[in-house]
């Protein structure tokens, strides 16, 4: 209806709202290389997507990390997690430490 706020999306890996005009991207859980060609996709805080291909090979993305719950266990996402759960919701910065072997 008019006047009413558009439903809030929350980010499915950290959990928290994901402003209109935070950086934002969708996130294929298999990825297209590995068959994930119009699968399904979820909306991700950019800052938790660039931590995800930072963290996990496409390979591992879709033989093992191909669900939030798996994404959400994986050590240095459960690290990074904690870490951005105490940044506002449109907060954005690069993602550091080594890239994934490829």
């Amino acid at each position: 209806m008019i006047g009413e706020r558009a439903q809030e999306v929350i980010c499915p890996l950290c959990r928290r709202p994901i402003p209109a005009h935070a950086k934002q991207s969708l996130h294929h859980l298999t990825p297209k290389l590995k068959g994930g060609k119009g699968g399904p996709v979820v909306r991700l805080h950019q800052i938790c997507h660039n931590e995800i291909h930072a963290a996990l090979s496409e390979a591992e993305l879709a033989r093992v990390y191909n669900t939030i719950e798996a994404l959400r266990g994986h050590p240095r996402l459960a690290k990074f997690i904690a870490w951005v759960a105490r940044r506002p919701p449109d907060f954005h910065s690069r993602t550091p430490g080594p890239r994934r072997k490829r």
